[in-house]
């Protein structure tokens, strides 16, 4: 890759001045993969941001990248900062394909360099993948923070290949090179679990958040389903593994859901919680950025469990743009009832962009809070 890379934008993602497109450690990735690029051609990235693996790959000679970014944003922000440097002119297109995270992402691939994920099950289904369905001589290169690195991703490493070896650090960054898959590994994921207390079988993938369990503020949510307005049409907005979609769909049988939000693992999960539940004709499931392809005033009641890291970092952005997204999309006298961390204090940020906005319910860590859109 080129030694300016200030071209490079997290756009459409969110941007900030302590939020950048790339980190040193797509460089050393780039740079321990080395000449393998070239002499393998088509080059598997998976866990890539903004786009700094991939156009990093074909500047070092990939001839072809077939890519896997779990957020819709990363896609699009990959496609702009690919079209910012002129590539997909022409009759040949782009030089990389967007890909599920499925064995036709790694199918005989020789050479797959990966933005090391901070969740070791999501790690675990990406080693099983590419061990499974890759060349049998597969080489890893997988890059990190070193903040963000734990002896624990070369355990998980070391389950699928039969040899892992660590890079000297650099800029605080570091890689783990992986190779020689074991026989026989075969792909684990999705996985499920049964919860008797909320009368649901749960289903996710490596890289959903809290994978199959409830976590402690989607618990605090759906103790309060019962005093949520009726509504024929719902939204699970951030909708995650989609216990939220299938719980209320197990308790109003009137209603129909749509749970959507901008993760591949996510919407793989829900889709498949809803479908371990008997669930898949009244919960619909989208991938999107928010509710961009929702009318106005269309929804009766949203519920949401906003993020609150953008990569590592605490911030408030994304949570604004979905209560934003909220508040356009309810009708008037709609309700969006959130959870949220109780430091954060969404609740002014609420008021003005949905209307008046109560407290459901407070603990040290969480809030919950209904909003009515305002008439």
């Amino acid at each position: 890759m080129s030694s300016d890379w200030g071209d490079l934008r997290r756009w459409p993602d969110v941007e900030a001045a302590n939020l950048l497109a790339w980190d040193a450690s797509d460089r050393l990735i780039l740079d321990e993969a080395g000449a393998l690029v070239r002499e393998v051609g088509d080059v598997v990235v998976i866990g890539d941001r903004h786009g700094a693996l991939t156009l990093g790959a074909l500047e070092a000679g990939a001839s072809r990248v077939r890519v896997h970014q779990d957020g819709i944003l990363g896609e699009r922000a990959l496609l702009a900062n690919a079209a910012r440097r002129g590539l997909g002119r022409g009759e040949s297109g782009m030089p990389f394909t967007h890909l599920p995270l499925d064995a036709s992402l790694v199918d005989g691939a020789r050479l797959v360099l990966v933005q090391l994920p901070r969740s070791l099950d999501e790690l675990d289904e990406i080693a099983q993948l590419v061990a499974a369905h890759g060349h049998p001589d597969v080489r890893v290169v997988a890059g990190g923070r070193v903040k963000h690195m734990s002896r624990s991703m070369n355990d998980v490493l070391l389950q699928s290949f039969q040899t892992v070896s660590a890079s000297l650090a650099r800029q605080k960054s570091r890689v783990l090179h992986a190779g020689r898959p074991r026989a026989g590994v075969t792909v684990t994921w999705p996985r499920r679990q049964h919860h008797d207390d909320v009368g649901l079988t749960l289903v996710a993938h490596g890289g959903v958040f809290a994978g199959t369990t409830v976590d402690i503020g989607t618990r605090l949510l759906l103790d309060h389903l019962s005093s949520m307005r009726t509504a024929e049409r719902a939204i699970d907005l951030a909708c995650g593994n989609g216990v939220v979609a299938s719980a209320l769909a197990l308790a109003r049988p009137e209603v129909q859901v749509l749970a959507t939000d901008q993760s591949a693992a996510a919407v793989a999960s829900a889709r498949a919680t809803a479908d371990a539940n008997g669930f898949s004709d009244r919960v619909t499931v989208s991938r999107a950025d928010g509710l961009e392809s929702e009318l106005d005033s269309s929804a009766q009641l949203i519920i949401l469990n906003p993020p609150f890291h953008v990569g590592a970092a605490v911030h408030t952005g994304l949570a604004e743009r979905l209560f934003a997204d909220a508040g356009r999309v309810l009708e008037p006298g709609g309700e969006l009832w959130a959870v949220w961390n109780s430091p954060l204090n969404y609740r002014p940020i609420l008021d003005r962009v949905i209307g008046s906005t109560r407290q459901v319910e407070r603990t040290s860590k969480f809030t919950v809070t209904s909003s009515r859109k305002r008439t």
